[in-house]
């Protein structure tokens, strides 16, 4: 069973098996949103996501950013993502068509940021989700 379906751009169509979502600044206690924290943000969800589903490609869906009008601190402007960081797994058919679709499939591990906790969908997935490039970043698996 999936958690939900999303058509990509290409007119690709890709299952959601496994979603984790995180505060995206939850647990910092001391300094403030900006790139060093967010850099340090990325590379934790990258680590974890390769280490938790090693056998499939992991892909950073790049996130937008913000910069509120507040004084820059001594690790320079206050740069914000969206308020929850998003680790899903995504299955599809083979990318090799002349594979066995009851026995491959192809899988990706994406990270994205959104603003809000819903698990996205086919009508309303945010662009970069929907943009993926699946046949270059995806890899086939055998069930």
């Amino acid at each position: 069973m999936t958690l939900s379906r999303l058509v990509l751009t290409s007119g690709r169509r890709v299952d959601l098996g496994e979603l984790r979502l995180t505060s995206t600044y939850g647990g910092m206690l001391d300094g403030y949103p900006c790139r060093p924290v967010n850099e340090l943000r990325i590379k934790g969800l990258l680590r974890s996501a390769e280490h938790d589903y090693p056998t499939a490609p992991v892909y950073l869906v790049p996130p937008p950013h913000e910069y509120p009008d507040h004084y820059p601190g001594a690790f320079g402007p206050v740069e914000m993502l969206p308020a929850v960081a998003c680790v899903g797994v995504f299955r599809s058919t083979a990318l090799t068509p002349s594979r066995d679709p009851i026995l491959y499939g192809s899988h990706l591990t994406i990270i994205w940021f959104q603003p809000h906790a819903r698990v996205p969908s086919e009508c309303d997935a945010q662009e970069g989700l929907r943009e993926i490039a699946w046949e270059d970043l995806a890899r086939d698996y055998e069930l």
